[in-house]
């Protein structure tokens, strides 16, 4: 069952030149507790697809292939979250602070699923209504 939400960033660590040490921990500790959604599937495809063929770029989609979507379970944008996500971006947009799009659909994907999401971005995620957030840069405490 899962309890953790992967944004992109978290799941792009393990490709960076010096991919962080705790994060890399958590993300062998906590395998089989995470999940990942279509809109983070798209946003590690999308960058895969930027480069010019190349052997970085064939390691990326063995990345994506062999490991995302191997290891983790992929979650869909679905009526409930686009429920949640539509009141909740209309909420955001009546106080001047519309969200982006793919941060509407990560936070609701996670919400209505009840999962913590996982990201290096939590300043941009705290702002949604309900959406428990974390980093798994950060120490424990």
């Amino acid at each position: 069952m899962a309890r953790f939400l992967l944004d992109t960033n978290v799941l792009s660590e393990p490709l960076a030149r010096r991919p962080n040490a705790l994060t890399m921990r958590r993300l062998g500790e906590r395998s089989t507790e995470s999940a990942t959604a279509a809109p983070v599937v798209q946003e590690l495809r999308f960058g895969a697809s930027l480069l010019e063929p190349s052997r970085r770029r064939d390691a990326i989609e063995r990345y994506i292939d062999d490991v995302v979507l191997r290891l983790y379970p992929v979650l869909p944008y679905d009526q409930a979250a686009a429920e949640w996500h539509a009141h909740e971006r209309a909420r955001q947009t009546r106080v001047g602070k519309p969200p982006p799009w793919v941060d509407g659909m990560l936070a609701a994907i996670a919400r209505v699923n009840d999962l913590v999401l996982v990201t290096e971005n939590v300043k941009d995620f705290r702002r949604f209504s309900g959406v428990r957030v974390e980093s798994w840069r950060a120490p424990t405490r």
